[in-house]
């Protein structure tokens, strides 16, 4: 069984962009982990940087949902 919330690598934001020589460079920074909902297909706002810390905010919130359906 699939769980319904899983850790996924946050999506990188660009900062700014840098030109050498006729190419241009966008460096990312990084971000850090979102959950994923299975059910709704989207990603949940809330970035943790630690995996740990969000893998700890899956299981919690996976488990809410078990126990809204017993």
């Amino acid at each position: 069984m699939i769980s319904r919330f899983v850790v996924v690598p946050a999506v990188p934001t660009e900062t700014d962009s840098m030109r050498k020589g006729s190419r241009f460079y966008c460096p990312t920074a990084p971000v850090g982990f979102n959950l994923y909902d299975n059910h709704g297909k989207l990603r949940l706002t809330t970035t943790y940087q630690a995996r740990e810390e969000a893998e700890s905010e899956c299981q919690r919130v996976n488990l809410e949902g078990y126990e809204a359906t017993i």
